[in-house]
């Protein structure tokens, strides 16, 4: 995810992608009353529900900087990474999408359930990627450092809180999301106190 001729790493477009989320969910906090009377209700559905899809790709984003550091730290081919980040991405975007289609042509109660659904399967599956990815990076540095005799807590600490951090969050978002409703008061409150720990 780079963009060398710009001068981008994958971490400015991480930071990126962090601001331009939390910027939207402060737009749409601050204008709440506004998007709560928008019709047809499908335009509720998107601005809401569109900061969390960009969420998702963000911090699937993360789970790819994570995953490449642990492949080339272990001189494993990361080649195929990249091209599933991005399918990934097209495929849940793409199904959200076509819901958000289907709720404008009818509305249908069970599909917004589903589409609730859809948002808690997405941040259970940005938790499994943290553990998977961050538990082995974790442990990974935990071995390097036992090996080099050297004390790195600084370094290893700071892995542990990133990883505990993101995976509380995402278990926040699978745990609550599919409750949510379209108030944008409640709405705020959950980003809030799901942003508060980042």
């Amino acid at each position: 995810m780079r963009v060398p001729e710009y001068g981008w790493t994958t971490q400015k477009v991480f930071h990126f992608l962090n601001f331009l989320v939390n910027g939207v969910r402060a737009l749409v906090f601050v204008f709440r009353r506004s998007v709560q009377n928008l019709h047809p209700e499908i335009v509720q559905h998107i601005l809401l529900d569109m900061p969390s899809l960009a969420l998702f790709t963000t911090y699937a984003l993360l789970i790819l900087f994570w995953a490449e550091i642990y492949y080339q730290a272990r001189a494993v081919s990361t080649d195929r990474l990249r091209p599933s980040f991005f399918t990934t991405n097209a495929v849940v975007y793409t199904i959200q999408i076509a819901m958000w289609l289907i709720l404008w042509w009818k509305y249908i109660p069970l599909l917004v359930i589903l589409s609730k659904m859809f948002f808690a399967g997405l941040s259970l599956f940005a938790a499994l990627g943290f553990l998977q990815y961050g538990g082995r990076l974790l442990f990974y540095a935990l071995q390097l450092v036992k090996q080099a005799n050297r004390p790195h807590n600084g370094f290893c600490s700071s892995i542990f809180e990133l990883f505990r951090v993101h995976c509380s969050i995402f278990s926040y978002f699978c745990k609550y999301i599919k409750n949510r409703n379209l108030s944008v008061v409640k709405y705020g409150l959950d980003s809030m106190v799901s942003n508060t720990f980042l």
